[in-house]
């Protein structure tokens, strides 16, 4: 049996009459760059999470950025983060010349420890931004208060969580700012590049509006120092029709994730299942257990064709391009741990119970 990751080609051929038609309709028009798909989009989002304002933008990555330029952080200013993610999420950081602070992971979640993060805040600190990882908010609770008794931001890095919920709300609904990302093989994905923030503040939103086209308040009058970041209209098309069959998705990739479960449920002495918290939901981004021997079990089930993936094989402050800020190995023993054991198993809403169980049965 070979199996398909995340199974895009027959999510485009599930919805392509539809997709195409969306397509054309913004080919015909030529209206490629801040079209009417692109307000469509926003107003569904806004609906689809309950938050005051969503603006699409370019990326997750600049989605990121433009939330850090909204609230205006600075050169040498601190943003508080984990260092079990995706390097965006503290490659933004240190873009604006802000250093990220790291502080190690809850061990069951794999998201930012709340209890670690106070120890670390300085006179320089001027947010913490969690991210929601494999698609399960951290715990925002114990965030937000700490943020309040402090004075910061909450920037929420949501990339791989658009849907989630804590606590009932969806995670796009919380903080000063939420992000996510529509990259192709994210929950919510678009065909090429392509993210989103939110917030309930008018003022937030109107600043992010113009910094998404150059600082712009009106044309060729620019109020601030911008950037190119605006989501194509083809994108915005293509993500409208998604959305419309999101909830479907997301409620079978809580059925596919509940079936690895149980059928993986006796190999709890060889594998460490996810964990989702109470009071939370997943989207399921990925499906992430962890092995001792991943390399030899990747190598075992890619004979079998069964493909894996690792995210992340290294933490951030051990990367190269983070040296500079001098962390040690060791400093983060979760996290480091973590990354050494963690392996992603094929997820998508469309894995056939049969497929599920020969991968649970070969792994």
């Amino acid at each position: 049996m070979q199996i398909d990751f995340a199974k895009l080609q027959y999510q485009y051929q599930l919805y392509k009459t539809e997709i195409d038609e969306a397509m054309h309709q913004v080919l015909d028009k030529s209206n490629y760059i801040m079209g009417n798909e692109v307000q469509e989009l926003e107003t569904n989002l806004q609906n689809f999470t309950k938050a005051k304002h969503a603006i699409t933008c370019s990326s997750g990555t600049d989605a990121l950025l433009l939330a850090m330029m909204a609230l205006d952080i600075q050169p040498d200013d601190e943003i508080i983060t984990t260092p079990f993610t995706f390097i965006a999420t503290a490659e933004t950081i240190a873009f604006l010349k802000a250093k990220p602070v790291f502080v190690d992971i809850d061990e069951k979640t794999y998201n930012i420890d709340p209890s670690k993060i106070e120890e670390k805040i300085t006179k320089k600190t001027k947010a913490i931004m969690p991210v929601s990882l494999y698609g399960q908010p951290a715990d925002m609770d114990a965030i937000q208060a700490i943020a309040d008794k402090h004075n910061l931001k909450v920037i929420i890095d949501g990339a791989q969580s658009f849907g989630s919920t804590f606590k009932g709300k969806r995670d796009s609904n919380l903080g000063d700012i939420s992000t996510t990302s529509f990259f192709p093989a994210k929950p919510l994905g678009c065909f090429g590049d392509g993210g989103a923030v939110f917030t309930n503040s008018d003022v937030l939103a109107e600043k992010i509006k113009m910094l998404r086209v150059h600082g712009q308040n009106k044309r060729y009058h620019h109020k601030y120092i911008g950037m190119g970041g605006r989501m194509d209209t083809l994108q915005c098309a293509i993500v409208n029709v998604k959305l419309k069959y999101y909830k479907k998705d997301l409620a079978l990739r809580q059925e596919v994730a509940s079936k690895y479960s149980e059928q993986l449920a006796d190999s709890s002495e060889q594998l460490v299942l996810p964990y989702v918290d109470t009071g939370c939901t997943s989207v399921w981004a990925q499906y992430s257990v962890r092995v001792k021997n991943r390399d030899d079990v990747q190598a075992k089930l890619k004979e079998q064709g069964i493909p894996t993936a690792v995210h992340y094989p290294m933490p951030l402050h051990l990367q190269e391009c983070f040296a500079y800020l001098g962390y040690k190995k060791g400093e983060f023993p979760i996290a480091e741990q973590v990354s050494n054991e963690i392996m992603s198993l094929p997820m998508n809403p469309y894995l056939k119970d049969e497929e599920i169980v020969y991968i649970c049965e070969k792994l």
